[in-house]
């Protein structure tokens, strides 16, 4: 059966400003990009080269034409083995951050990309 989680697609308003926030502010790395037309490309972002699972960064006006009752923003929960580095990091990148949530089930914080997309980083020890 199913034994990897292998893309996540994230509709975005712009493929390029989204692959400059991903790159720059987060820290990913380029996977692949493929133009898919005059107007938009096939973009995937990763934490690492490594990494098998991507996010596919994907025009949400090319969705919205193809398929508008798919357009939707997943939730989606990363991890980090240091919470406080990446919490640090992200605010010194300009990243919209909220606070730094210390729960007794784990540490998190909620960040926002380009698009005021909300995503959570909980820490895994």
């Amino acid at each position: 059966m199913i034994n990897k989680v292998g893309k996540i697609t994230v509709y975005v308003q712009n493929q390029q400003e989204a692959k400059e926030f991903w790159l720059n502010k987060i820290g990913f790395v380029l996977k692949f990009e493929q133009p898919m037309g005059p107007n938009f490309s096939w973009i995937e972002v990763g934490p690492s080269e490594d990494e098998f699972t991507t996010l596919v960064l994907y025009s949400k006006a090319a969705m919205e034409k193809q398929r508008p009752e798919k357009v939707a923003h997943p939730s989606i929960l990363f991890s980090t083995t240091d919470i406080e580095l990446a919490y640090e990091k992200m605010q010194q990148n300009g990243v919209k951050v909220e606070a730094l949530q210390k729960l007794p089930f784990g540490t998190m914080f909620t960040f926002y990309d380009q698009d005021s997309n909300e995503y959570i980083l909980r820490e895994d020890k």
